[in-house]
């Protein structure tokens, strides 16, 4: 088996990765839906109202994440990832069942996406982080690459099913298919071998867990101004439902099939990033930021394109480089944490990450309203060039980000601060260790 496709040997990730690969299908048509949904059926084509949707469905990750965080480091992740799919599937059925019926209303949009943010809180930081368990230390790159290939291949197959879908039959049957789709997780979950499973230490029980992993987290200022940089780019840069939902209806008025069409073409270049990642085991930091840098670009040159065609085929480097800079901030985070630490960071990731979206989504909505549905692309390619420009600053400002590692030699990045002092140093280095800084 090549080097790109080697965690699919092991038979509990081989089973996870085909439940999740049948879900992720689902949930993608169900994102298109949705936003069809508010935008073309339940309002006039407010892309405010489509931005709201969105920002409910995030805002509980932007409030509970850090909790989230501790109970998928304390609790069995595996029993936890049974609930909060079961219960996403629920919602989906709901939704299904009030379009359907012709009994929809936007307020019900509204709940049930809060719902479903409210589930997505706590399987996020453990989805994220069960996938060490699945694996050994070392394949733990390649699975995570692999598992951001199956979320984004399924976005090659959902978006453009989904649009099928709903010019033929309207949106109801797209969130029934997708209720459905999560029963594959579960099964999924519940035929992996426990026995096979790899084991890691739990949160201690008490109070304090939520500020411990926030103190973990500022002691490592690698993570930090990769959170910065994903936070900017997640809350202005990747509303993708949003922004090529009003591109398609107001500048090219295009139609439902012709949106989810943007939808596969934009994880062309998602799923390539994704395989590319897959490869590595460990990326760097000018991985990150070169990605992120990549995608401001590529975003700019999509908001400028002509005709609809165009527009389409440049949605491809934007998908390759922001899929890149996703895969490789979130593994380094997760290769470069303490485990009994990773899903409060994670959590903190995710919430920084995906909980931004309450905010930025229904700014870029009210941008597209105000400035025309263009800027909402523009708006986000400025903001990430700004962030990773502000990003190679700071690191070139601080010393004790000057850190020169061999990932096979020590797997667990350690950042020393300046008033450590040299015993550290000479600690590390005995130990084998290549970290280096400059002392105050």
């Amino acid at each position: 088996m090549s080097a790109t496709f080697r965690s699919l040997h092991i038979r509990n990730y081989r089973i996870w990765a085909a439940g999740a690969l049948v879900s992720n299908v689902g949930t993608w048509m169900q994102r298109v839906a949705q936003d069809w949904l508010v935008l073309q059926v339940l309002t006039a084509g407010s892309g405010v109202a489509v931005g709201i949707t969105t920002g409910l469905q995030f805002l509980p990750m932007l409030l509970l994440g850090p909790y989230a965080g501790v109970v998928a480091d304390r609790f069995d992740k595996r029993k936890l990832l049974m609930w909060t799919q079961g219960l996403s599937g629920l919602w989906g059925l709901v939704l299904g069942l009030l379009v359907v019926t012709q009994q929809a209303e936007l307020w019900h949009v509204y709940a049930l996406a809060t719902l479903l943010g409210l589930t997505t809180a706590f399987d996020a930081p453990a989805r994220q982080t069960f996938v060490a368990a699945l694996v050994p230390p070392d394949h733990l790159g390649n699975a995570i690459g692999l598992n951001s290939a199956s979320f984004n291949g399924a976005r090659l197959i959902g978006p453009g099913v989904a649009g099928l879908l709903i010019a033929a039959f309207g949106t109801g049957p797209v969130f029934l298919i997708n209720a459905v789709s999560f029963a594959a997780t579960v099964v999924a979950v519940g035929c992996l071998r426990t026995s096979e499973l790899h084991s890691f230490p739990a949160a201690r029980k008490g109070k304090g867990q939520v500020r411990e992993g926030l103190r973990y987290v500022r002691r490592r200022p690698d993570v930090v101004v990769i959170l910065v940089v994903i936070g900017t780019v997640g809350t202005l840069g990747m509303n993708y439902q949003l922004t090529t939902g009003l591109v398609a209806t107001q500048v090219f008025d295009k139609g439902a099939t012709e949106y989810g069409v943007l939808g596969s073409i934009l994880a062309i270049g998602s799923l390539s990033g994704a395989l590319l990642a897959a490869r590595r085991d460990v990326p760097r930091l000018r991985l990150v930021f070169g990605a992120a840098g990549a995608f401001g670009v590529a975003s700019l040159v999509a908001a400028s394109m002509p005709t609809y065609t165009s527009f389409a085929l440049s949605l491809i480097p934007v998908g390759l480089s922001s899929l890149t800079m996703m895969t490789a901030a979130n593994t380094y985070v997760q290769s470069t944490t303490d485990p009994a630490m990773r899903g409060r960071v994670m959590a903190l990731y995710m919430m920084i990450f995906m909980g931004g979206t309450p905010i930025g989504s229904p700014l870029i909505g009210l941008v597209g309203d105000v400035f025309g549905a263009r800027w909402t692309i523009y708006v986000g390619g400025i903001s990430a060039l700004v962030a990773v420009a502000g990003a190679v600053l700071w690191v070139q400002r601080r010393d004790h980000l000057r850190i020169r590692y061999s990932l096979r030699e020590q797997p667990h990045l350690q950042v020393l601060h300046p008033d450590e002092g040299a015993a550290a140093r000479e600690s590390l280095d005995a130990a084998g260790g290549r970290a280096s800084r400059s002392a105050a």
